[in-house]
């Protein structure tokens, strides 16, 4: 993205021919010295001699321009938008094509008059203007097709302003437009990128850079020291660009409110005899479609939208009150910091107003008061009404008398998750496999069961893996009885437990945000017990999340890197029950492999831990989203389930479908259902035959 220059007469620095002395010299780290804001003056006069010479060309331009016609299908009456143009390359070619309705804009002055030029030139009368990308000057709903090519996309030091970029462009497409993205491909940039380099750019100008990743390895630092043989050094600059890979590409757009993200091809036109490709070595070219149910009514409902922000009370656990999960039953600092740290990062949400209610003892008048002049509920208070677990479902239920919409899933899923137990059950039915297991009530007699050990015993209620700790592990029928026995202690001695096989595969989550058919999978994770003492069980349990001097403490969450195969069984799976068990918003699921490799199902978690260091926060960062970004997308989903925005959107987008048919949540678990019945279960007769449990009566009544 071109996005500016301030130097408004790059001749007069040029006419002084003076030798510019100042240099940084040797640098150990590149990133301290990237302004934030350094592309507000990298593009100009020798921005075309150090990187855009690769791609303007004309070869490379028709190239590019091909690709574009074709995938997308553009007709000459399209109204186009290429958004960051530059110097104007892909504009200037559509119109030579007889494209009439195609227009550049950019932030470089300097490459904004470069483009005007050449267009009177060729007398080509295609529009150019200058201006931010993050704030454009068109009316909504006014393009067809909207462009950022040229490795455009990722220059700003945080994602939310790509992402506000991306809301823009959605904003000023049609309904049925699309989004065209050439992107640097990260994924291979990373492996691939030269630290070091140097060419020379015509008979007196070279140029010698140096490249490093950012410490957080979500960005390419770039130093550019250009020299001319009789001049000495003309420029010493740093800048920096964003490592998107497919994965985090389809989030962010999903996230901006696109449809059907879609992966062409990867690209590698550059030009011949180039010395160093620099960023355009390979890139991605994806693109994605607006849906929008009445243009000119969701135009000014945008309008409105943007003026009046969204009035959004999160309601929270009560941090006056006793709360039995936690080590010391209350509240300490360091719950109060993940509440900070929430708060921070909702403030960074823009056009959204947030209050924030955890006094249970009026939470029903605070929630009646507030009911005709709240937008939606941000529900976060996992720790249950008055801090009982078991209550949780309690707080939906309240909104739903008060008719408040809310983030997050209704009592009823609430209520069926909650019981580990009915989730296998559900599971079973629709043949996805679950870790094989037996659920013992108060009047079960285990002795008379034929286990097979190890075995993980744990309550068949709860959350935060409360009652489940390194003990919860046994080898035998006497360590059954003692830790049922410890732990009915703590949570009653009415409560039943699952006896669950333990798989000693890997240990994983799937998290997912969004609503069907719109639902977007974060990478999926696995726990790594390296830093564990091996002589200790894998089992991710109460000591990993709340007990600081555990040795489980040390657990970290890491991409799984499971088998193609694998991954999208499980992703399929968790899709499916997604719908079936009523999910909203967000969930996370996990799952365990056994010895061989094969997936179980252990639990389904609807409104899963929601803090900044919490699962779900840390799979959102490995598809490059920040927590604030996280939060953002949970509200989004909510607002587009709920029809926040507008009083008539609902009714709108049923009409819509009736032009293009798109299949219920129903439909989709029924689909889910019927392709598991065509190809047979996933858990083979054989595998069930291996089930750690004997297939007496006691025991398959109690299953």
């Amino acid at each position: 993205m071109t996005q500016n220059t301030t130097d408004s007469n790059p001749r007069r620095k040029r006419a002084k021919g003076t030798v510019q002395t100042k240099t940084l010299g040797p640098v150990d780290d590149l990133e301290p010295h990237v302004r934030s804001d350094w592309w507000q003056t990298l593009f100009n006069s020798l921005y075309l001699k150090t990187d855009a010479d690769l791609l303007d060309d004309m070869e490379v331009t028709r190239k590019e321009a091909d690709l574009l016609v074709s995938i997308l299908g553009l007709d000459p009456e399209d109204m186009v938008l290429d958004l960051c143009c530059g110097q104007g390359r892909h504009v200037l070619e559509l119109a030579r094509r007889g494209f009439s309705n195609v227009e550049g804009y950019d932030r470089s002055q300097y490459l904004i008059r470069k483009a005007r030029t050449r267009a009177q030139k060729e007398n080509l009368q295609v529009r150019f203007r200058e201006g931010d990308a993050r704030k454009l000057p068109y009316p909504s709903d006014t393009f067809s097709v909207v462009t950022i090519l040229g490795n455009s996309f990722g220059y700003f030091d945080s994602t939310l302003h790509d992402r506000k970029v991306l809301e823009e462009v959605f904003r000023v497409l049609k309904s049925g437009g699309r989004v065209f993205i050439d992107a640097v491909d990260g994924d291979h940039m990373k492996k691939n990128f030269q630290p070091r380099s140097w060419e020379w750019l015509d008979r007196k100008y070279f140029v010698c850079r140096e490249r490093a990743l950012s410490s957080d390895g979500d960005r390419l630092i770039c130093r550019e020291v250009i020299c001319r043989n009789d001049r000495g050094i003309i420029a010493d600059q740093f800048y920096a660009e964003r490592l998107y890979n497919r994965e985090s590409l389809f989030e962010l757009l999903t996230a901006s409110g696109f449809s059907i993200p879609t992966f062409h091809t990867t690209f590698s036109p550059v030009s011949t005899g180039t010395q160093d490709a620099g960023m355009m070595g390979q890139r991605i070219l994806l693109s994605a479609t607006v849906e929008k149910a009445w243009p000119s009514l969701s135009s000014s409902l945008q309008n409105a939208e943007s003026k009046k922000p969204l009035n959004v009370v999160v309601v929270l656990g009560d941090p006056r009150k006793e709360d039995q999960v936690k080590p010391a039953c209350v509240f300490d600092d360091d719950d109060l910091e993940t509440v900070n740290r929430m708060k921070q990062a909702l403030s960074e949400i823009p056009y959204m107003k947030f209050t924030f209610l955890d006094r249970h003892e009026t939470l029903l008048e605070d929630l009646k008061k507030r009911a005709g002049k709240t937008d939606l509920v941000l529900n976060l208070c996992d720790e249950g009404f008055n801090n009982d677990p078991i209550k949780e479902l309690h707080v939906p239920a309240l909104l739903e008398q008060f008719n408040i919409p809310y983030t997050g899933a209704g009592p009823q899923c609430l209520s069926f998750c909650y019981d580990k137990s009915l989730v296998r059950g559900a599971a079973r039915e629709m043949r996805i496999p679950v870790a094989k297991g037996v659920l013992v009530t108060g009047d079960s007699d285990v002795s008379s069961f034929s286990l097979s050990f190890p075995l993980l015993v744990k309550p068949n209620s709860g959350d935060s893996s409360y009652g489940i700790t390194q003990k919860s592990i046994v080898h035998s029928r006497e360590e059954i009885f003692d830790i049922m026995k410890e732990t009915r202690e703590k949570i009653g001695a009415d409560k039943p437990f699952l006896l669950e096989e333990f798989l000693p595969g890997k240990d994983i989550s799937v998290g997912i945000i969004g609503n069907p058919p719109f639902c977007t999978v974060l990478p999926i994770t696995e726990e790594d017990y390296s830093a564990v003492p091996e002589d200790l069980p894998r089992i991710c349990g109460y000591e990993a999340k709340w007990l600081p001097d555990s040795p489980y403490w040390k657990i970290k969450s890491v991409p799984a890197g499971l088998p193609e195969k694998t991954e999208k069984e499980i992703v399929r799976c968790c899709l499916a029950l997604f719908t079936r068990l009523g999910c909203r918003d967000y969930a996370r699921f996990d799952w365990r492999l056994d010895a061989e490799g094969r997936p179980k199902l252990l639990e389904v978690n609807p409104n899963p831990g929601w803090c900044w260091d919490g699962h779900l926060a840390k799979m959102a960062a490995y598809a490059n989203i920040s927590y604030s970004g996280m939060l953002a997308a949970i509200l989004e989903a909510a607002k587009k389930r709920c029809g926040i925005g507008t009083s008539v959107k609902i009714e709108l987008q049923r009409k819509a479908s009736e032009r293009s048919p798109r299949k219920s949540p129903d439909e989709y678990a029924a689909e889910f259902e019927e392709e598991v019945e065509a190809k047979g279960p996933i858990e083979s007769e054989n595998d069930r035959k291996r089930n750690v449990f004997s297939g007496n009566s006691q025991t398959m009544q109690a299953l």
